[in-house]
């Protein structure tokens, strides 16, 4: 499928991209100048930059080094706008916690949480937490307030925590179906709790890895019309060939059919998937219209940010 030289996508969970890992404490302007070319040439015109599970410290340094290389480069600064956190406050069980680091899971403080949104520039636009860990009901109050959305993401909540979170202003799942254990309740599990909230937008990741084509399509139906966004949930071996690439402090190997995996682990750690890529699935597998299903990748969601294509 070619797209429109005008098609302007929106990804709001990027992690990394043309071999460049967003996670690396290291992370220079060439490097950066370098993904956001690469995006560009996929048809992406925003990303949320994301980061994940890590210490407080070594996040807000990060944070300040992404605001330091957008205040000098416009191309970068045009393509980010704003970030998305994912942990560090999620669930400690293994299976929801999925590839994040255990040692740097953590309950939240609202001083920690004032300090990232301070590093970020007042630019973090998206948490994904989950609500069950201690202390993260206060910062969704205090993160809503701020204008901030909240995910509930690589949780186990109960419907009651899941309540309580919504009562608060969370309105997003983020990838449903993945960051869950392999078994799990057939019927009272967090991929059937978060589904039937109709208050909540569910985020997937089309790449038919992550969820196969018919389990999306079921999910796709079990919620609202506007109620579904897509994301790539990408890393570092996003357009770029197989191969070894890092995420954070692990290593991954990315074959030939694009599964990205921990090395001798099945577990996934991302995804290679490109949204341009992303948006063909979408169209093919639920059955929808180029148009739809770049709606859904673009317009949607990044009228939901308030983010400017």
């Amino acid at each position: 499928m070619i797209f429109h030289q005008t098609t302007q996508l929106f990804d709001f969970q990027v992690n990394g991209f043309a071999g460049v890992d967003f996670q690396s404490d290291s992370l220079t302007q060439g490097e950066m100048h370098r993904a956001a070319a690469a995006l560009k040439r996929h048809h992406m015109s925003a990303i949320f930059f994301t980061l994940i599970t890590d210490d407080v410290d070594s996040l807000c340094r990060k944070f300040e080094n992404i605001e330091s290389i957008c205040a000098r480069d416009k191309e970068v600064a045009s393509l980010i706008r704003g970030y998305h956190l994912e942990g560090p406050w999620i669930s400690k069980e293994a299976g929801y916690r999925g590839a994040h680091p255990l040692n740097s899971v953590r309950e939240p403080s609202l001083a920690d949480y004032r300090r990232l949104r301070d590093a970020a520039g007042g630019r973090i636009r998206l948490i994904t937490l989950a609500p069950e860990v201690e202390g993260c009901l206060s910062v969704i109050k205090e993160a809503v307030g701020d204008g901030i959305c909240i995910a509930l993401g690589h949780t186990n909540a109960s419907e009651k925590e899941i309540d309580q979170a919504i009562a608060l202003g969370a309105t997003f799942g983020t990838h449903i179906g993945n960051g869950v254990p392999v078994d799990i309740n057939r019927h009272d599990n967090i991929i059937q709790r978060l589904l039937a909230r109709d208050e909540l937008i569910a985020c997937f990741i089309p790449d038919g890895i992550h969820l196969p084509p018919f389990v999306l399509k079921n999910f796709y139906r079990a919620k609202p019309k506007g109620k579904v966004f897509f994301t790539t949930d990408c890393m570092s071996a996003a357009g770029a060939p197989p191969g070894f690439y890092h995420i954070g402090p692990h290593q991954v190997e990315v074959g030939s059919d694009g599964v990205v995996h921990l090395q001798g682990e099945k577990q996934f750690a991302g995804s290679s998937l490109t949204l341009d890529r992303g948006v063909e699935n979408v169209s093919e597998w639920l059955g929808l219209t180029m148009s739809e299903a770049t709606e859904m990748c673009s317009s949607l969601p990044a009228g939901h940010f308030g983010v400017e294509l």
